[in-house]
């Protein structure tokens, strides 16, 4: 690498919105410079355990008393890391961060971020999203409205493929999308009796997912999806969508793109001159060597949290306090998806079918809530969405009462009875004082500043909770299902992994960070279209929206950068 190279952009982070970055940049003709805090990951040849079995593994895939210590925040999310996908996760110990308030901060350092290890649910926003903060009165308004982002919505979907199910809601709007999932049995008999014993609008249709679903040869090297529920360790075959697999090869293959791992962005170098960004600050993660990177344009894709962090270190005679922190709203508004809690039941007969595959997916049901006068809410504004699925429970809780001998032998081989359950997604509101900062004294091994967390769910988030819980009793309890009971887990902001904010979109410079193309109001070759731009929540989860946001924005700068605005 040479450091007097001036590259047309930097794009920083290769995750969900560094990789589409990359993509639209490159194929516009930008010589792009990508840098990734942690190791090269190569599609297929890197997916280590692609094909392993929970029996390949000393503890049936759990981790070690050893390694639990190593990803003690990384596990708070219940699910993950496991053993079989462990190194997809950082190691707490060596990526520490400081907590004011809990806030369980899940990352994964490599390239194509977690891309590789993301829950791949993808919906739209509507303009009743982005015009509730206006409406309600809560925080900034955005500077956009569903007609803007429609279009990017559309090339984003044809490009990664989402599978899916047309519905006409208008808090839901449709897509481009690949054949739907199947429903399975049970499902489809929640879905008849939502259909019947509610009049306000509430149904369920399978998820609309990031998976190809049926074979087309549009999608450069990918296949179609194999139902092995494998996704997370990554798939081989390019099943669902990840930078890995899809935009970072297609950035590649214009020859515009140079890619450099285990390099540390730590600031952003400000030209008091020019009153632009000149490039990029890192350190190299393996040798700890500085460089300098220059650069024309610098795209922030660094997953939230750690944009807002490298904006709060550039610091300079013009943002003493960070770039772009001049009206103290960097880092401020952080937001999450709350969830954790909502129902289960068990569910008599339907015990001549079954399911063919592992369906890497659950069924959706959409906000229903806050929409209309009839919808109306008395305890809570916004709302709130359930993902969930039905299926055939294990031999296990057969045994405590089956006995031994033949009858347990028969028993081990057969399906259980069918079981369901569901959690609930809520929005989160963008408080100001949920914030975070830079450490004053607590650094990490890169002697670089901790980030340090103080963010809360607050009183709305609180209430919208007994809702979740509450709707989700009515609905099973309508389809007739037995043993119905909720559930509401011990969580906190972070564990939605959906976390947002910290550089908000909005139209005033003093109340925001970003204009409506994602750029800094003061420095505006600096883009951020990761996380941390978002102005709101909404409830639905939120990697289609960077996507397209992204797109839109790299079309944006490649078009001001021909136009000779930032040279």
């Amino acid at each position: 690498m040479n450091e007097e190279t001036v590259f047309d952009a930097i794009v920083v982070g290769t995750g969900i919105s560094g990789g589409w970055a990359t993509k639209e940049l490159c194929e516009n003709g930008l010589n792009t410079l990508v840098l990734e805090r942690g190791p090269m990951v190569k599609h297929v040849e890197d997916y280590k355990t692609m094909n392993d079995d929970p029996w390949d593994y000393p503890f049936k895939g759990e981790l070690s008393r050893d390694d639990k210590e190593k990803y003690q925040k990384q596990s708070r999310v219940g699910w993950a890391p496991k053993d079989d996908v462990k190194h997809f996760f950082v190691n707490d110990l060596e990526h520490p961060y400081q907590e004011t308030k809990r806030f369980d901060w899940i990352r994964g350092y490599h390239v194509g971020g977690r891309s590789l290890t993301w829950g791949r649910q993808s919906y739209r926003w509507s303009d009743i999203d982005f015009e509730a903060n206006l409406k309600e009165d809560i925080a900034v308004d955005w500077p956009v409205r569903y007609k803007d982002i429609a279009p990017w919505y559309d090339k984003v979907e044809s490009y990664i493929g989402v599978s899916g199910q047309k519905l006409g809601l208008k808090q839901l709007p449709d897509g481009q999308f690949q054949p739907p999932m199947d429903l399975n049995c049970v499902e489809k008999d929640l879905q008849a009796a939502m259909g019947s014993a509610f009049d306000d609008g509430r149904l369920l249709t399978i998820g609309r997912v990031a998976h190809i679903t049926e074979n087309t040869t549009e999608f450069e090297g990918r296949g179609p999806c194999q139902y092995r529920n494998r996704c997370w360790r990554g798939c081989p075959f390019g099943g669902y969508f990840s930078s890995n697999s899809s935009t970072l090869p297609a950035a590649e293959r214009t020859g515009n793109m140079t890619l450099r791992p285990n390099s540390i962005v730590h600031e952003i170098v400000y030209d008091e001159a020019t009153k632009m960004a000149s490039g990029v600050k890192i350190i190299d993660s393996i040798t700890k060597e500085p460089m300098v990177f220059k650069g024309k344009i610098i795209f922030l894709c660094a997953s939230a949290m750690a944009s807002v962090g490298i904006l709060l270190q550039s610091k300079s005679k013009r943002f003493p306090e960070g770039i772009g922190n001049n009206h103290d709203q960097v880092g401020r508004n952080i937001m999450d998806h709350h969830y954790k809690l909502g129902a289960f039941a068990k569910v008599e007969g339907h015990l001549d079918k079954y399911y063919k595959g592992r369906r890497p997916n659950g069924f959706y049901i959409p906000r229903f809530v806050n929409l209309d006068e009839k919808t109306k809410q008395q305890n809570f504004i916004r709302g709130f969405g359930y993902q969930g699925g039905a299926s055939r429970r294990d031999w296990s809780e057969m045994v405590a009462e089956m006995g031994y001998g033949a009858a347990l032998k028969e028993a081990v081989l057969k399906p259980g009875s069918w079981q369901i359950g569901m959690t609930g997604f809520g929005e989160m509101l963008p408080h100001h004082d949920n914030r975070v900062t830079l450490s004053n004294d607590k650094k990490d091994q890169w002697g670089l500043p901790q980030l340090d967390f103080d963010v809360a769910f607050q009183e709305n988030e609180y209430n919208m909770r007994e809702a979740i819980k509450a709707e989700a009793i009515a609905i099973f309890k309508a389809a007739g299902f037995k043993e119905v009971h909720s559930f509401d887990e011990s969580t906190g902001p972070g564990l939605g992994i959906h976390e947002m904010g910290g550089a908000r979109m909005g139209w005033n410079p003093r109340t925001s960070v970003v204009n409506k193309n994602n750029q800094v109001h003061d420095v505006p070759n600096i883009y951020v279209t990761d996380g941390a731009f978002m102005t709101s929540a909404s409830c639905v989860n939120p990697s289609l929206t960077y996507m397209a946001f992204t797109a839109r924005a790299a079309y944006h700068a490649a078009t001001q950068f021909k136009l000779g605005k930032f040279v």
